[in-house]
C-alpha cells in the first residue's frame, strides 16, 4: 500500500496484490514459504493475496485483482498444483502450502526417478546401436569431438589430472600449455603427466612442457609410455586412440569400474618409474671449469643429440673423431654436473634445459 500522505487509499487491484506479496506471513512459523519458489512470482503473488480475503467468490476476487486475465490464469495454476481449491459454486479456498507442496515435491521425485530409467534404458539401446554393451566405457569419434572431452574432464576435475602424454605430435601442437590447464591449475588442481622421451625431441612438445612445469605442473619423462590417457580425478578416464593414417583420433571415456581402477594404477607404476622434471637455468657453469666456461658448449650439445639418438659410445667416438675414454669421461662429467645418476637421466634433464 502505498500512502500519499492525505489519508486518502489509492492503490490499485494490481497493488492489492503486490502489497500482499510483500506482507502475508504464509506458514504455522510465522515465515514465508521457501517452497513457493517453483510458482511464478505472479502466482505467488495472488496465493498471498487470496489468503487476505479467502474464502472469497472467484469472480469477485478475480474483479477486484486489477488485472483479471493474469489473475485467471494464476489461480488455473495454482488450482492445478493444489494450493487453492475451487468450490462447484465458485468459491475460491487457500490451502495449506506445507501438505500440498510435500505432495507436489513427491511427485516430482517420482517422474526424476522415471527419467532417470528412461536415461538407463536409452543408454542400453545407444550402446547397443553402437555395438557396445558395456557399462564400463563409451566410444568417443572425431578428433573434435576427443579434443571437447579433454576440455570437459580437466574443467570437472577438483584434485589432480593425471596424464599420459606422447606422440604422434602434430606439427601445429601448441608451444604453451592450454588455457583449461592453466585455468585449473590456478584453482589448485593438481597436474601429473608422464612425457614419453620422444617428447624431447620434439619442439613443440618440450616447450609446452617447460611452461607446463613453471606453471606448476609435476613431470616426469618415461622412455616408452602406452598410451595417450587423461584421469580426471577418480571419476573418469579417456584413453586417446590417433587414427595411424590421418590426423583425426577416436577415445574411450572410461567410467568408474575396474578397468578404471587398473587405468589409475598403471599410471601410478609409469610416475614411480619415471625421471622427475623439475625448473632448472637454461646453463650453468661447468663444475670445475678453470675457464669458467658455460654449458652447453657446441661440443657438449653434439655430444647429447647422438647420445639421445641411441648411439654407442664407440659410435659417438667415431662420429666426433675422439677415443671412447674420451667420449665415456664427458659423459660422465655432464651427469655430474646435471645430477643424473643414467644417460637416460642425463638426457632428460640436458632437454629441460634447453640443451638438445
Amino acid at each position: 500500500m502505498h500512502d500519499t500522505g492525505d489519508g486518502q487509499d489509492t492503490t490499485t487491484g494490481r497493488d492489492q496484490v503486490a502489497g500482499a506479496f510483500s506482507d502475508a506471513w504464509l506458514d504455522e512459523a510465522g515465515g514465508t514459504a521457501p517452497a513457493l519458489s517453483v510458482l511464478p512470482p505472479e502466482a505467488q503473488a495472488v496465493y498471498r493475496s487470496l489468503l487476505m480475503v479467502a474464502p472469497v467468490a472467484a469472480d469477485v476476487f478475480v474483479a477486484g485483482s486489477g488485472d483479471g486475465s493474469l489473475t485467471e490464469r494464476c489461480l488455473r495454476k495454482l488450482v492445478a498444483v493444489g494450493l487453492v481449491r475451487e468450490e462447484p459454486d465458485g468459491l475460491l479456498h487457500a490451502c495449506s502450502p506445507r501438505t500440498t507442496l510435500e505432495a507436489w515435491a513427491a511427485r516430482r521425485e517420482a517422474e526424476a526417478a522415471e527419467v532417470r530409467s528412461a536415461a538407463d534404458v536409452l543408454a542400453e539401446v545407444y550402446a547397443a546401436h553402437q555395438g557396445l554393451r558395456n557399462e564400463f566405457f563409451e566410444v568417443v569419434e572425431g578428433r573434435r569431438a576427443v579434443r571437447a572431452l579433454i576440455h570437459s574432464l580437466q574443467d570437472a576435475a577438483r584434485r589432480e589430472v593425471r596424464v599420459f602424454d606422447r606422440g604422434p605430435y602434430l606439427d601445429d601442437s601448441p608451444p604453451l600449455p592450454e588455457e583449461v590447464q592453466l585455468r585449473a591449475l590456478r584453482r589448485g588442481t593438481a597436474y601429473r603427466v608422464v612425457y614419453e622421451s620422444g617428447a624431447l625431441h620434439h619442439q613443440g612438445a618440450l616447450l609446452c612442457m617447460r611452461a607446463s612445469v613453471s606453471a606448476g605442473e609435476q613431470a616426469r619423462v618415461f622412455p616408452d609410455v602406452p598410451m595417450k590417457l587423461l584421469l580426471s580425478d577418480t571419476a573418469r578416464g579417456l584413453v586417446i586412440l590417433p587414427r595411424p593414417t590421418s590426423q583425426q583420433a577416436d577415445a574411450l571415456l572410461v567410467y568408474p569400474s575396474p578397468l578404471l581402477d587398473a587405468l589409475t594404477e598403471l599410471f601410478e607404476a609409469f610416475w614411480r618409474l619415471g625421471v622427475p622434471v623439475s625448473e632448472a637455468p637454461e646453463d650453468v657453469p661447468l663444475a670445475g671449469a678453470a675457464d669458467g666456461r658455460r654449458e652447453p658448449s657446441p661440443e657438449t650439445q653434439r655430444l647429447l643429440s647422438l647420445l639421445t639418438a641411441g648411439l654407442t659410445d664407440e659410435s659417438i667416438a667415431r662420429e666426433l673423431g675422439v677415443s671412447y675414454r674420451t667420449v665415456s669421461r664427458r659423459i660422465g662429467r655432464l651427469q655430474e654436473l646435471l645430477g643424473a645418476r643414467t644417460r637416460f637421466q642425463l638426457g632428460v634433464q640436458a632437454a629441460r634445459r634447453g640443451w638438445l
